[in-house]
């Protein structure tokens, strides 16, 4: 009997809000959200240690959509776990630039990037006017991991304030990991 493949939601620093198109997903097809001890001062290795638990909790195997700071987390973790061949795939959208000199004093636990190649299929979603990272350095990010990558053009931060509602776009690339 096939397994349940379980989709984990992993939002950014501060969390997604209501209106933020993961919240929306959550409600609508019972995603489940990994929940951090500390959205405000998000520490690496914690964040690392939690999804980790996440995805020991079940023996079925999930796919990753990860908002922002949520990508980093995936890439990190990745390059650490021993339990990587229970992911199927993952959904990175809008990665940010935590080396950038103007990110918060919060997000400096996260530098380096971590840039190892991903061992699980991904798609990398972009903007080309994300406040967080530049076009060219989501797309380095991109590569680097290992995931094929789409650029929706200029919606932000592809979050609550992007306009996408339901984001049935989003839906339809997560489905595509699924196949």
């Amino acid at each position: 009997m096939p397994q349940a493949l379980r989709v984990l939601l992993l939002p950014g620093w501060l969390d997604s809000g209501p209106d933020h198109w993961q919240s929306r997903w959550e409600a609508l097809h019972g995603d489940q959200r990994v929940v951090q001890s500390d959205w405000l001062w998000p520490k690496r290795g914690d964040w690392m240690a939690r999804l980790e638990e996440v995805l020991l909790e079940d023996e079925n195997p999930a796919i990753l959509v990860a908002h922002s700071l949520g990508c980093q987390l995936v890439a990190a973790w990745a390059a650490h776990s021993q339990h990587t061949a229970r992911v199927k795939g993952a959904l990175l959208v809008a990665p940010p630039d935590v080396e950038r000199e103007d990110m918060p004093p919060n997000l400096r636990p996260w530098r380096p990037i971590v840039r190892a190649r991903l061992p699980f299929a991904a798609i990398a979603v972009t903007s080309t006017d994300d406040p967080y990272g530049a076009p060219e350095r989501s797309a380095q990010m991109a590569r680097d991991w290992g995931a094929e990558r789409i650029d929706i053009g200029p919606r932000g931060h592809i979050n609550g304030e992007s306009g996408l509602g339901d984001w049935p776009k989003g839906r339809a690339l997560l489905e595509r990991l699924r196949a």
